[in-house]
Formats: C-alpha cells, structure tokens, sequence
C-alpha cells in the first residue's frame, strides 16, 4: 500500500514539473542573451542577432516578425515559437 502511495505521489510531482517547464515561454522583448539561448535552435548568434534587431527596431509584436533578423528563417521560426512570447502575459 504505501509503495503505491509513494509512486502516487512521485508521479504527481513530475507531472506537474513538467507542466511548469512548459508553460514558461521567453519573451523576446526583454529576454537577454542567456534567456534567448533557453529556447532550443537558438545559439550565441542567433540570440544576438535576435537583440541587435530588436535595438534597431523596437519590440516585436509577433513571433512570425522573427523571419526578419538574419539568420532566422520561418522554419525555425515554427520550431521555437511555443517556447517564445511577445508579451509578459504568455
């Protein structure tokens, strides 16, 4: 009985590990080097390539503005955008 409970209770805590892994998203707003290299396809480059545009140009208003920083083409574009957001609420 308590072998059972136990790996009741086990189960629960990774699932919701696993939950709260995937609902962060990182804004690519205000997302620093580091933060942008969390998000899987994204390396030292890419993340500031991501920055520079985003200097030049203000904030993005959509994921799909991606496609516009050299380097980022609408494949990987779909890759990452669930793990991405424009907004601090997502």
């Amino acid at each position: 009985m308590l072998k059972k409970w136990l790996i009741g209770i086990i189960a629960a805590l990774l699932l919701t590990t696993g939950v709260a892994f995937a609902a962060h998203k990182v804004n690519v707003n205000t997302a620093n080097v580091e933060q942008l290299q969390s998000v899987k396809g994204v390396g030292a480059k890419t993340a500031e390539a991501i920055i520079a545009y985003r200097k030049a140009n203000g904030e993005f208003k959509s994921i799909s503005e991606l496609v516009n920083v050299k380097g980022i083409g609408s494949k990987k574009v779909e890759k990452m955008a669930g793990q991405m957001s424009v907004s601090k609420s997502d």
